[in-house]
């Protein structure tokens, strides 16, 4: 054995190496957690009740009057809305400030949200934690 094949396999060059792959694998981890990730868009005939929506395009059809909540869960503004998309009807309930943001004719996204059955037909909404955003006013 040569003396420079004995400094390469050395134990500190070996953490060496180690080290610098997980400092790339690092850097990589990072740049997929920043990089934006679109989820697919879900079609309102592929929608099961009692399940997440991922991503959802709709046009607003109709919105209905605001009405207000008090109730243990929910204490603001809430109206119904009808949407659709090239699959089919579905209804919308729209929460707190998103009642003044969504107007008829305009096409809005829905990520994040839920699916539920409401009186026999299937409603979406942004639930908790999804989030509703104005595509074309």
């Amino acid at each position: 054995m040569s003396v420079s094949m004995i400094a390469r396999n050395s134990p500190l060059e070996t953490r060496q190496n180690e080290f610098r792959r997980s400092i790339f694998s690092e850097i990589s981890r990072q740049k997929m957690r920043n990089s934006v990730q679109i989820k697919p868009r879900t079609r309102v005939e592929d929608l099961v009740a009692n399940r997440p929506v991922g991503r959802l395009e709709i046009l607003i059809l109709r919105r209905y009057p605001r009405r207000t909540v008090m109730s243990k869960g929910w204490k603001g503004s809430v109206a119904a809305a009808c949407g659709r998309d090239e699959t089919g009807l579905i209804g919308v309930v729209l929460w707190g400030n998103q009642v003044d943001q969504v107007r008829t004719g305009d096409i809005i996204s829905i990520e994040g949200g839920w699916c539920r059955y409401s009186h026999g037909q299937k409603v979406v909404s942004t639930g908790r934690t999804g989030r509703l955003t104005v595509l074309e006013a």
